[in-house]
């Protein structure tokens, strides 16, 4: 690898596979993240990056993704998701944990693992995907919420914490965006999922992607904290216009 250097997690799919392919466009050279590695291989073979197995919700995976990865110019923590819509009183615990997992504590370990090498690039940058989800609440959210508002504040926190350093933090938000989100938050339920997109056009993952790959090809002098995005026809988490 000649290039800078972008790892991306959760890359197999969606917007992690979208931003893969831009950042390739754009002159990095890229190493992809996930746990498909059948599906994060057809990605990289696309691309002419790595790809190397991950689970961000395991440590030891994390440990070996990240000791073979030579260096680190950008690092777009992408992996994550929700599980079911329970209410409070109804909480299924094993989904809260895997969100909290997936969210934060392999957000915390990415960036942790990467930070030196990203600092020692001279111009690091440290894109984390969030959602509006980490700003906003509804009923039957509140396990996807809490995690995504502790990953927001875990990111945005990392901004103070090395201010000064050749490293910079951008916060994505993203709203209703049409992937397999819904599918893997519903169990696989394909027909559920894609009532959530009735009567709507959503971000796609290209959207997205192309906003992450432009926050990280400004200037080095240029930090975009936070970007939120929603379709022209989202209000909110809970007000959108359909047809």
């Amino acid at each position: 690898m000649n290039n800078a250097i972008a790892v991306v997690t959760g890359a197999s799919a969606g917007i992690g596979a979208a931003t893969a392919r831009h950042l390739a466009a754009a002159g990095f050279d890229v190493v992809l993240g996930a746990r498909r590695l059948d599906l994060l291989e057809k990605v990289a073979a696309e691309i002419s990056g790595q790809a190397i197995e991950l689970d961000v919700t395991d440590p030891a995976s994390i440990e070996s993704f990240c000791s073979r990865v030579p260096a680190c110019h950008v690092l777009v923590n992408n992996a994550g998701g929700a599980r079911g819509l329970d209410r409070v009183l109804d909480a299924d615990e094993d989904r809260w944990q895997w969100m909290w997992d997936a969210n934060v504590m392999g957000t915390l370990r990415m960036t942790k693992a990467l930070l030196p090498k990203l600092v020692a690039s001279g111009n690091g940058h440290v894109v984390t995907v969030t959602s509006i989800a980490a700003t906003e609440i509804y009923d039957g959210g509140s396990g996807y919420t809490a995690a995504k508002h502790a990953q927001s504040a875990l990111h945005r926190t990392l901004r103070g914490e090395h201010l000064g350093q050749p490293v910079r933090f951008t916060e994505v938000l993203p709203g209703m965006v049409e992937t397999d989100f819904s599918a893997n938050r519903f169990d696989g339920d394909q027909e559920r999922a894609e009532k959530v997109y009735e009567g709507i056009e959503p971000l796609t993952a290209d959207d997205v992607a192309e906003v992450i790959t432009f926050a990280v090809t400004r200037s080095p002098h240029v930090n975009l904290d936070q970007i939120v995005m929603k379709p022209r026809a989202q209000a909110s988490a809970t007000r959108a216009h359909r047809v």
